[in-house]
């Protein structure tokens, strides 16, 4: 199937792709020979998941701001066959710790901003969706259900022990989205072992008109698929664009809570968006109670923002705001009402 056409701002930089494939063709094997990093994550994971436009971001962001994960930026994104190196040559660059006479200190962190484009950041120190580390031990290219033939496919090992090696590297637990294989969430329980997954929701009907404005922007078109695809997507694709985009909302919210509801309790948190958007404070609460479920003990004071800014509100036009309603309410058998 060829792969739907982005939006020029969102095209590949082909130049980057081939000098990326220079370095990791390097810098691969030379991690593989460095014999004293582990195999197994010594603290717990935490992957963000949930539907595209849901706050994901966001909340990866306030993770990365936090200073208490690890995580992977755009430049960590960089050494996708290498983590490990890439990691230090981070810390090289962009810790104040190791910034000796300002040398590099434009690069340094000294603090993240909350913004972001279609979930696309900006910044070196920005956090990054990190597909093509992900794309090395799944069989999926894309972010979509598997068969249990795929999963039987999934290098579990392999993409352990590269999550331990980011963790030994930073000496603290690693926070990244797990949005790519967010619809075989067992698989991932099996493969990483201590691992939370903080599922984040958004009011559907604002879920559904914020992806349709995504498919627009990212595409240039709004009939054109955006992101995720749920275990329904075979029978979505051939509807209109807003019941694809409702369906997409409803089945991945479901498929989630799914599986979510097959674990223990202690592998996962759900965050609604705007509960995290007016008490971030109580939410650090929340999650460090769940990490001490791991042995984690996460500081206790907190230092971040007090509230965010929730920008949900109808933008759209009385005739796709009714067809937005309408297409809920078919999927999901229950009529939205608008705050």
């Amino acid at each position: 199937m060829t792969k739907p056409a982005r939006s020029k701002v969102f095209q590949r930089n082909s130049g980057l792709e081939g000098l990326l494939a220079e370095l990791n063709g390097v810098l691969g094997p030379a991690e593989e020979a460095i014999t004293d990093l582990p195999d197994d994550p010594p603290y717990p994971t935490i992957l963000v998941i949930g539907a595209p436009r849901s706050g994901t971001t966001l909340l990866m962001q306030w993770l990365a701001a936090s200073g208490h994960f690890a995580y992977p930026s755009n430049l960590l994104s960089r050494f996708y066959k290498a983590p490990y190196l890439g990691a230090r040559i981070q810390q090289l660059i962009g810790d104040p710790r190791f910034n000796y006479k300002d040398e590099l200190g434009d690069m340094a962190a000294y603090g993240l901003p909350y913004t972001s484009d279609v979930g696309k950041t900006k910044g070196a120190l920005q956090p990054n969706e990190f597909w093509y580390f992900w794309r090395r031990f799944i069989p999926n290219a894309d972010p979509d259900w598997i068969t249990p033939e795929q999963e039987a496919l999934i290098d579990g090992a392999g993409f352990r022990r590269g999550i331990a090696h980011i963790q030994h590297a930073f000496d603290r637990p690693f926070a990244t989205k797990g949005i790519i294989l967010q619809y075989n969430l067992e698989a991932l329980r099996r493969a990483l072992g201590k691992v939370i997954f903080v599922h984040t929701r958004r009011h559907p009907f604002h879920n559904i008109q914020s992806l349709l404005q995504a498919r627009q922007n990212y595409h240039g078109d709004v009939n054109t698929w955006f992101s995720v695809k749920p275990r329904e997507f075979e029978w979505l694709q051939h509807r209109d664009p807003v019941t694809q985009v409702a369906g997409q909302v409803h089945f991945t919210q479901v498929g989630i809570e799914a599986e979510l509801a097959a674990m223990d309790p202690k592998y996962s948190i759900s965050i609604d968006h705007g509960d995290f958007c007016s008490d971030p404070r109580a939410f650090h609460a929340t999650l460090r109670r769940k990490l001490a479920l791991w042995g984690y003990d996460l500081p206790e004071a907190y230092s971040g923002p007090e509230r965010f800014d929730v920008h949900d509100k109808v933008r759209v036009d009385d005739t796709l705001r009714d067809a937005i309603l309408k297409a809920y309410a078919e999927l999901s058998g229950t009529m939205l009402g608008l705050p």
